[in-house]
């Protein structure tokens, strides 16, 4: 190299060196140690207020970025949380997804989302995310008896369910109370006059489809009402056209309910095509009531009456949860339930006389 062509290391071409936490350190006039409290979202509460506003400004200013994989070497954590989600595409996970991650990432931590579907295994995925080095896994796909949970107990990572629980309550969890939700339902019809009310049940190997329908059950005979005048139909999915089919099956009874409570609003909405296809409509022929309140229902024709679930609280609890159980992995486990609450639309009314 020629003396001149050292000009080039120092020129437009060179690479500026990356801002270090010594550099902000020496700028701001604190020790290092500071410098990394105060950039830390679970240590930053340690520094004084305008210490630490004056360190992120100083950062911010050197375009200091934090190197996650140095600090995982030093503190042997990723910063990074698997979640399995059961359907990305299904419109009232967002929510609870909206609520976990912002609660995550307010204590530094990034989530990966895995979209299970219908195909895979969830303990493969498990796996999978494990050997990625995932601080903590959320699982909103559980079974109510899946061996995937006995999986996640032994393993080293702590793990959480959120919307769904295992049988056994083996892990800790955060979930809406199912029971409660039917009874708003099932208490709103009777109270409009309706005495022949159906439900549409979700899948009954998953927690929301047995609870919700055991809690239709419990509150039907409370209301003093025969449950031979409460049919039921399982679908087979938390799907619309599930829903539809099961719709179907309980329009073409002899006896046609008056009203229709869904175990969720996919299944609601299956139950307005069902209505379509049959020739009745809603709320005129039969009321229909949803649950979970996911994005848009207000929008439809007509706005659906739902069982609103807290989906973000319930995603920021199970975050608390998981970020609780990383720091004490002993600590016994907690079920948080959650109360819904009835939302009142267009699509319930009195029955025709």
């Amino acid at each position: 190299m020629r003396h001149g062509d050292r000009r080039s290391l120092t020129g437009r071409g060179a690479t500026a060196p990356r801002p270090t936490i010594k550099d902000i350190a020496a700028r701001c006039g604190v020790h290092p140690s500071t410098v990394s409290r105060a950039l830390s979202p679970a240590m930053k509460h340690l520094v004084a207020a305008d210490v630490a506003e004056r360190i992120q400004a100083e950062a911010n200013a050197l375009g200091y970025r934090l190197n996650m994989a140095a600090k995982g070497l030093r503190t042997g954590r990723s910063g990074l949380i698997g979640v399995l989600a059961p359907d990305i595409a299904d419109p009232g996970f967002p929510p609870v997804l909206s609520g976990l991650a912002e609660h995550l990432n307010a204590e530094g931590y990034a989530t990966i989302v895995v979209d299970v579907g219908t195909g895979g295994s969830q303990q493969d995925l498990v796996d999978s995310l494990i050997a990625r080095g995932v601080d903590g896994l959320v699982l909103a796909t559980v079974r109510l008896h899946d061996d995937v949970v006995a999986h996640s107990v032994g393993a080293s990572t702590p793990v959480v369910l959120v919307n769904r629980v295992d049988a056994a309550g083996e892990l800790p969890s955060a979930a809406s109370d199912d029971a409660a939700g039917m009874r708003l339902a099932v208490d709103h019809l009777v109270a409009l006059g309706h005495r022949r009310i159906g439900h549409v049940a979700g899948p009954q190997e998953i927690s929301t489809g047995a609870r919700r329908r055991a809690g239709f059950e419990a509150s039907i005979a409370d209301s003093g009402l025969s449950l031979g005048d409460a049919p039921i139909e399982a679908a087979t999915a938390y799907t619309r056209a599930a829903g539809r089919e099961a719709g179907l099956r309980l329009l073409g009874r002899k006896a046609r309910p008056t009203a229709i409570v869904a175990a969720n609003d996919l299944l609601a909405l299956g139950v307005y095509d069902a209505l379509a296809a049959s020739g009745l409509t809603c709320p005129a022929d039969v009321s229909v009531v949803g649950h979970n309140d996911m994005p848009f229902v207000d929008l439809v024709s007509p706005p659906l009456t739902t069982v609103r679930i807290a989906q973000r609280e319930m995603g920021a609890t199970a975050a608390r949860l998981l970020l609780a159980r990383i720091r004490s992995p002993d600590a016994a486990n907690e079920h948080v339930v959650l109360q819904p609450e009835l939302i009142i639309r267009a699509s319930t009314a009195r029955p025709r006389s």
